[in-house]
C-alpha cells in the first residue's frame, strides 16, 4: 500500500545492515514498491527518499526557488518534532554557505568560487604548486607503506586514501599538519553521527581560531582568499564557511578509494588505466560509486508533484545521487565494458548548490590513482571485495578501510626527493605554524604525529583508525 503522506503508513528504514552492504539493492526495492520517490524512516525521522534521475536533478536545478537548503525551512523542525539529538541535525543546521538560499547563499558562494579559483585554474601558479605537491604527497606516503620491502599488505584507506586530503587541507588552510588529523577525525564524527555536537564544537574552536589568526596575518590559502573576496565574513561566519573545505576532502579520500577497488576488481577498466586513461575511470567511479551517496535534505516551498507522489510544504526530501546515477532511465545507455562514461551523472550536484570545487577534487583522485599504478606494480584486494567494511552514514559511501596485498615495481623504491622536486621550482612544502626558516626538524615536526600513525599501522597496530 502506496501511503499518501510521510506521516500515514509505517515506514521502512533506510540505514540497515543491507544498505550498507549493498545499497543498489536497497535503492530497487524501493524503487519498484514506489516509483523514484520513497517514503523512509532516516534515523528514526520520517523523510522522502528521491531515488529517480529526473526526480533528483529537477531538485537540484530549482534549489532556491522550489526546494531550500535552509533548516528553517522543514516543518517538522520548526514545530519541534525533530529530536535535539538527531544524529544528522547538528551538520544540517550549519549556517553557512552549503545550507543557505537566496542572496546569502549567492555572496558566500562568488567567495568560495574566487578562493578556489587559484588551485583550479591550470594557469595559475597556486595550481601549478598544487599539482607538484599533490605528487610529493603520494609518493611520501607510498615511501612509508612500502618502506624496505618488496611485496607486504596494506590499508589504503588509513595509509592513503585518508591521509592525502589531509595533507592537501593543511596547504589550503595555511596551517601545520600535526593540527589537521585531529580535525578529519571530529568531521567523520560531524558526518557519520557519533558524539556529532561535541565534533561541531571542537571544530568550530579550531576554525574560529584560524579565521582570527588569519585576518591579522593574511596568506596564500583559502580562508585568507575568502576573507579577501567578501571583507564582511565575520570570523564566526568564517569559522562556519571553513566547515566546508574538510567535508571536501574527506569525499575526496573516499573517492579514491572507491577508484582503487574499481581498478583491482574490474579488470576492463584496470586496461584501460594502463593506457593513460585515469582521469576518464576516476568520472567513471564517481559516477557509478559515488562517496557522496546522498546529499543533504531540501524541504519543498510550496506542495510539489514529485514522483508518485505530492510532497507537502515543508517535508524534507533525502537526494540519491548513486541511486540516480544508476536509475535505469539514465544509465541503461552506459555499458560496463568500457571506461567511457558521461559527464551528465550529478556526483558533483547541479544547481545552485553544485559542488564548487570538481576540478580540484578530480585532481587529487586521479594523481592518487595514477601514482599507485606507476608505483606498483601488482595490487590486490586482501579480503572478498563483499567483505569490505563500510562507514555508516546517511551520506557518504566511505570505506573503513581497503586491505590489499602489494608488489612493488622494481625501479621504485623509497626516495628522499620525489619526482615533483626533482622536476625544478617550489616542491610545494606545505604550509605550516613554524617560521619558513626554522630548523628543517622543526618543520617536519609538524607532521611528526601523523607518520608516526602510519608507521604504526604498517606495524600492524590499528589503534589509531577511526571506526575499528
Amino acid at each position: 500500500m502506496i501511503p499518501d503522506s510521510l506521516s500515514s503508513s509505517p515506514l521502512e528504514p533506510l540505514l540497515t545492515r543491507e544498505y550498507d552492504t549493498e545499497p543498489a539493492l536497497v535503492h530497487e526495492r524501493l524503487r519498484r514498491a514506489y516509483g523514484p520517490v520513497a517514503p523512509v524512516d532516516l534515523l528514526g525521522v520520517p523523510v522522502w527518499f528521491v531515488l529517480g534521475y529526473d526526480e533528483v536533478l529537477h531538485v537540484l536545478q530549482n534549489a532556491g526557488e522550489r526546494w531550500r537548503k535552509c533548516v528553517a525551512g522543514w516543518r517538522a523542525y520548526t514545530e519541534g518534532r525533530v529530536p535535539a539529538d538527531w544524529p544528522p541535525l547538528t551538520l544540517l543546521a550549519a549556517d553557512n554557505t552549503g545550507f543557505q538560499d537566496g542572496d546569502r547563499h549567492r555572496a558566500g558562494r562568488a567567495a568560495w568560487d574566487a578562493a578556489l579559483r587559484p588551485y583550479q585554474d591550470p594557469a595559475h601558479p597556486q595550481a601549478q604548486l598544487m599539482e607538484r605537491a599533490i605528487l610529493r604527497y603520494c609518493d611520501e606516503l607510498i615511501d612509508v607503506v612500502t618502506e624496505g620491502t618488496s611485496t607486504g599488505l596494506a590499508d589504503l584507506s588509513a595509509q592513503y586514501g585518508r591521509p592525502l586530503p589531509l595533507m592537501v587541507a593543511g596547504r589550503l588552510f595555511g596551517i601545520g599538519i600535526g593540527r589537521g588529523d585531529d580535525l578529519v577525525m571530529d568531521l567523520w564524527r560531524l558526518l557519520d553521527g557519533p558524539d556529532s555536537g561535541g565534533a561541531y564544537q571542537r571544530l568550530h574552536a579550531t576554525f574560529l581560531e584560524l579565521a582570527t589568526v588569519k585576518r591579522r596575518r593574511p596568506g596564500e590559502d583559502v580562508p585568507s582568499y575568502l576573507l579577501a573576496a567578501k571583507p564582511d565574513f565575520t570570523d564566526d561566519e568564517l569559522a562556519r564557511e571553513l566547515f566546508l573545505l574538510p567535508a571536501f576532502l574527506d569525499f575526496t579520500g573516499s573517492l579514491i578509494c572507491n577508484a582503487v577497488v574499481e581498478a583491482i576488481t574490474n579488470p576492463r577498466l584496470r586496461a584501460t588505466l594502463s593506457t593513460g586513461a585515469v582521469e576518464e575511470a576516476v568520472n567513471r567511479v564517481a559516477m557509478l560509486k559515488p562517496s557522496i551517496a546522498n546529499v543533504t535534505l531540501r524541504y519543498a516551498r510550496a506542495d510539489a508533484k514529485l514522483g508518485n507522489f505530492t510532497i507537502a510544504a515543508g517535508d524534507p526530501v533525502l537526494l540519491s545521487i548513486a541511486a540516480a546515477n544508476n536509475d535505469p532511465r539514465f544509465a541503461s545507455a552506459l555499458g560496463d565494458d568500457t571506461v567511457r562514461s558521461t559527464r551528465a551523472h550529478l556526483s558533483w550536484g547541479a544547481g545552485p548548490h553544485r559542488c564548487p570545487s570538481r576540478r580540484l577534487a578530480t585532481q587529487i583522485t586521479t594523481i592518487a590513482v595514477r601514482r599507485l599504478l606507476e608505483r606498483f606494480a601488482a595490487l590486490g584486494l586482501a579480503l572478498p571485495p563483499d567483505q569490505l567494511p563500510w562507514r555508516p552514514s546517511p551520506f557518504t559511501r566511505a570505506l573503513r578501510s581497503l586491505p590489499v596485498q602489494y608488489e612493488v615495481r622494481p625501479a621504485s623504491g623509497p626516495r628522499g626527493r620525489s619526482d615533483a622536486q626533482s622536476a625544478g621550482g617550489d616542491s610545494g612544502r606545505e604550509p605550516s605554524d613554524v617560521p619558513a626558516d626554522a630548523p628543517a626538524d622543526n618543520r617536519r615536526a609538524a607532521r611528526s604525529s601523523l607518520w608516526t600513525v602510519l608507521r604504526r599501522l604498517r606495524g600492524g597496530r590499528r589503534d589509531d583508525q577511526p571506526g575499528a
